[in-house]
């Protein structure tokens, strides 16, 4: 199968590799090619860029919590109708969820993919030094495929050529160029990360950052590296991912979507399609009603900066709560969750009131990062399934749940070397929210399950549409 990608990594956090990996997605479309882009890691953010970018949806691939067969099933499948793909790496290079294995790395995906990598170094304070850096990365993994170097944060054309003559003197590997600071070009962060390509609508960010790489960096030669990957052995399809021939589009579930809840993997709502779902959006920030569905699905994203605007859409919350009450079945995930307790108490600390579902409130906190990866298991019945499942992904909030009453759990918790975590999986009637944001694909029975539940779902009289 002859799939041209390229692993675009990073040797540090903070290097720019998003950015870098964003002004060549956009600089390749400018070419007219079609481009598929990958995020390596539990991201949300970053992949929300390269769709816009390229236009296309951009595919998550993790060695922690899907595996390598699952990994190449899903890149084949996005990659098959593209001219080449680009999968932006995380963290550094080889840093993942274990300090002395490649388990859940950069350079993990890259060899299973059997793609080259092309290494963002930040040249801004440094010249041979850069090649003693690059010399390291491309020695300590034998069976890595290091296969070129780009520099971001190069204050000029001179400066540049003292970094290319120091590579070219004490390496083999191909410089492609390099990419000026620019204030202009930067995406403002935030608590979670970088702001969310919904914030950039309307402007032309992406093409100005394409026009700035074309002008310093070699994108035939970028093309050529990833025309260079080896051929990958045709993957048996195990995961589900086309829509059934009998799709029954009467079976509808509602997804959260606007600038309050944005955080979705693309696999997990292709794979509630291909379970027979069809899939409709509506928005908690602005619209005053449910849309005709028979399971609610809350994503995560930042209902946090949002809950003035979702506390005053009144008509909204009593509707997901009526929903709730009827016996409709819901399904939150962190900002999800958020949502459906009694208030969100922001940085501030100004509460909101939210849908009220479970006695709790979320406060935010800073410091008081949540991150890592996480192994759900069932241990009792709910919407994930019955007691045994397991199901892997991710935990990322600034949040904590202060409890104001009882609150009941369904599911166990570890973290990626098996140590316990706290519970996970509040539950109230047909309502189950989680902390963790789940890969569908780490379990694929999952999906078919929560359209099962949406299909019991339709017996509710009236579904929570009038509030």
């Amino acid at each position: 199968m002859r799939c041209p990608r390229l692993v675009i990594a990073g040797t540090q956090s903070g290097v720019g590799k998003t950015t870098v990996t964003l002004a060549v997605l956009a600089a390749l479309k400018a070419k007219g090619r079609c481009v598929q882009a990958f995020k390596a890691g539990p991201d949300f953010i970053d992949p929300g860029h390269h769709a816009a970018a390229t236009g296309r949806p951009s595919r998550n691939l993790d060695g922690w919590m899907l595996g390598e067969a699952v990994n190449r099933e899903l890149f084949a499948r996005a990659a098959a109708d593209a001219d080449l793909s680009i999968i932006e790496g995380m963290m550094g290079l080889f840093d993942g969820s274990s300090p002395t294995t490649e388990s859940g790395s950069t350079a993990e995906i890259a060899k299973q993919l059997k793609a080259p990598v092309l290494l963002v170094i930040d040249g801004s304070a440094m010249a041979r030094s850069a090649a003693a850096m690059a010399l390291g990365y491309a020695r300590f993994d034998p069976d890595l495929r290091l296969a070129g170097v780009l520099f971001n944060r190069v204050g000029g054309e001179r400066h540049f050529r003292l970094l290319k003559e120091a590579m070219e003197t004490y390496t083999d590997l191909p410089v492609v160029g390099y990419v000026r600071p620019d204030p202009a070009l930067r995406i403002a962060d935030r608590h979670l990360g970088l702001m969310t390509a919904m914030e950039h609508d309307g402007d032309d960010f992406y093409a100005r950052l394409g026009s700035a790489v074309a002008e310093t960096v070699d994108l035939d030669r970028i093309e050529a590296l990833a025309d260079s990957s080896e051929e990958l052995a045709n993957t048996a399809m195990s995961v589900s991912a086309s829509k059934q021939t009998n799709h029954d589009a009467s079976v509808r579930i509602g997804i959260a979507y606007d600038k309050a809840f944005c955080f979705y993997y693309p696999d997990n709502l292709d794979m509630l399609e291909a379970a027979g779902a069809a899939l409709v959006r509506f928005s908690p920030l602005r619209d005053t009603a449910l849309p005709d569905v028979d399971l609610l699905y809350f994503g995560g994203g930042y209902p946090e900066l949002h809950g003035g605007t979702l506390a005053g859409n009144v008509a909204m919350r009593k509707a997901v709560r009526a929903f709730a009450e009827c016996g409709g079945p819901i399904y939150a995930e962190c900002g999800g969750l958020m949502y459906m307790t009694q208030a969100i108490r922001d940085f501030e600390g100004r509460l909101h009131e939210m849908v009220g579902l479970f006695s709790a409130e979320t406060v935010m906190k800073r410091p008081g990062l949540t991150l890592g990866y996480r192994e759900v298991t069932v241990a009792r019945p709910c919407l994930l399934g019955d007691a045994g499942m397991v199901v892997r992904g991710h935990e990322f909030h600034y949040s904590t749940l202060v409890p104001t009453g009882a609150l009941d759990y369904a599911c166990a918790l570890t973290d990626a070397s098996g140590k316990p975590r706290s519970q996970d999986g509040l539950i109230a009637g047909n309502t189950l929210a989680l902390y963790t944001h789940l890969h569908f694909a780490s379990q694929p029975v999952l999906a078919h399950t929560l359209v099962a539940a949406a299909r019991r779902g339709r017996a509710c009289p009236d579904r929570g549409q009038t509030p």
